[in-house]
């Protein structure tokens, strides 16, 4: 039994903890010319309750962090890549006025310094942590481009969505090849948390398509959300075979086979407008979506029933839970 009260006495890691943060803007019976309501980056910590973060901003839409560093965020705006630290109080632009229109952004995990954004001329990459900037769009007839995502296993492989189907790079965007989803516009892009060669892209009209080969090819994965717009998919960290969607007149849709089939879940929502889902980390079951010009709501049971969560009148476009402390 000495061996069961040495075991006792050994210090217990602390469960870990995460912050969720929005990217949207306080929307509804919004006037032009008007005051801009509480806009840009909010935040809710494991324990707390929302709170708006930093300066008030009419456009972001995307955000992203370093394993290494998930103090510090990069948020795709309006006007430009953000670098966000000291809890969303500390903000600096890394781009000029060249750049507008922010899409989506990705942080390289195996390369330190390297991030990727989108914006509706093409692609851009930064070695050096956003001092400097190039094209990384080479081979891509139509520039516009909603989402890229890196590989977390390799440096330099991306995913990415624009207006012609989805596209894969093997070096770090010098170079381009169609991976599937010809002639649609995907909108958002995921790479299961438990299967890296496991993807699915949300698209404009088509639906959802998926790879199972790494990203190398991507499939219809059937019929949900086609003719409608899916803006968000998210993966379960808790369950390998547990995904969600989001859209317009799809809203919350749930599948629990590893997407082979899904259910709506819907109830308690007032609407179907729905822009983005996740899942908590830190709590199974605790799902939050994004209702357009409602609210973020809250479900502690995978969707089956949701309640009221805040940003009353909001639209927002991506949520993120980001961990409090470093990767280990």
């Amino acid at each position: 039994m000495r061996w069961l009260l040495l075991l006792a006495a050994l210090p217990v890691p602390a469960a870990a903890q995460f912050t969720l943060y929005s990217c949207g803007v306080t929307s509804k019976d919004y006037v032009v010319g008007a005051k801009l309501p509480p806009s840009g980056i909010f935040m809710k910590p494991g324990s707390g309750e929302w709170r708006h973060a930093g300066f008030n901003h009419p456009l972001v839409s995307a955000l992203d962090y370093d394993p290494a560093e998930p103090t510090v965020l990069y948020v795709a705006a309006g006007n430009g890549l953000l670098r966000v630290s000291e809890r969303g109080e500390r903000w600096k632009i890394l781009t000029g006025s060249e750049v507008t229109e922010l899409q989506d952004v990705a942080v390289d995990p195996n390369a330190p310094g390297t991030i990727y954004f989108s914006h509706t001329a093409g692609i851009r990459v930064s070695h050096d942590g956003g001092a400097t900037w190039q094209d990384a769009n080479s081979g891509l007839r139509r520039k516009y481009t909603a989402a890229i995502r890196v590989d977390r296993r390799r440096s330099g492989v991306l995913v990415a969505g624009n207006e012609e189907g989805i596209f894969r790079s093997e070096d770090g965007g010098r170079s381009w090849r169609l991976a599937g989803a010809a002639g649609i516009q995907a909108l958002h892009i995921e790479q299961s948390p438990h299967d890296a060669c496991y993807w699915l892209a949300a698209t404009e009209g088509g639906g959802l398509f998926a790879s199972t080969d790494c990203g190398v090819t991507f499939e219809s994965n059937g019929n949900l959300g086609v003719g409608r717009n899916l803006y968000d998919v998210a993966f379960d960290p808790a369950n390998a075979d547990r995904i969600a969607a989001a859209g317009w007149g799809v809203g919350v849709a749930v599948s629990e086979d590893r997407g082979k089939t899904w259910q709506p879940r819907n109830g308690g929502l007032p609407g179907q407008a729905v822009w983005s889902v996740a899942f908590d980390p830190a709590k199974p079951g605790r799902m939050y979506a994004s209702v357009h010009e409602e609210a973020v709501f809250m479900s502690p049971d995978y969707g089956r029933t949701w309640t009221r969560d805040g940003l009353e009148g909001s639209a927002i476009f991506r949520m993120r839970f980001v961990p409090e402390a470093p990767a280990r």
